[in-house]
């Protein structure tokens, strides 16, 4: 090859090459299933689940998409924690006081009747030092925390007549969980359910 040739070409070859647009792969796509704790008909908390997935895939260019389930879809509404917790999902939402029974401290990050109310609870969590907390206890459980919504207090029901004492519990059924159904439950004035 006589060497003008071989120039020549080098050129168009070099020129070509920085010409062409970069070949960059395309990002992985992520699809995680998360199971939730509410049905469907539950709009504003399972609802908040659905906000949760819709922004991440926003955020990430549709490259990362959580998909929510209902409650019973994947596994029990109170089996969330447990299946995330065991590496089974990589994500779940539900609401830390059904735990409470695995360490109490899980009362403080949801709602706890007569507590904070749902502008308090946020303070706690990203001024007051909250998450920090929180995160230390969600790591005994192989869990990281981050909050996806905000009830605040817990309610404890709509009843007919008015509650103003202990006596006015008698017969009553209601479901409250977390730590004001401990409370209640050692009232045993009613048959409770967590």
């Amino acid at each position: 090859m006589k060497r003008r040739e071989f120039i020549k070409k080098a050129a168009v070859g070099t020129a070509a090459a920085v010409a062409a647009p970069a070949v960059i792969a395309a990002p992985k796509k992520i699809r995680w299933r998360m199971p939730t704790s509410w049905p469907k008909a539950f709009d504003t908390i399972y609802g908040g689940a659905v906000t949760v997935a819709e922004r991440v895939k926003a955020m990430s260019g549709g490259n990362f998409e959580i998909i929510p389930y209902a409650g019973g879809e994947l596994v029990g509404g109170l089996e969330v924690f447990d299946a995330v917790s065991q590496g089974t999902f990589p994500i779940g939402h539900t609401a830390s006081y059904y735990y409470v029974g695995k360490n109490p401290a899980f009362g403080f990050d949801t709602a706890i009747p007569f507590g904070l109310n749902f502008r308090q609870q946020n303070a706690w969590l990203y001024n007051g030092g909250g998450i920090e907390q929180m995160r230390k206890v969600f790591s005994d459980f192989n869990i990281i925390n981050l909050p996806a919504g905000n009830t605040g207090c817990q309610m404890g029901g709509w009843f007919r007549n008015e509650v103003n004492t202990p006596d006015d519990l008698k017969g009553l059924k209601m479901r409250i969980p977390g730590l004001g159904g401990k409370v209640m439950s050692r009232l045993a004035r009613f048959r409770h359910r967590f």
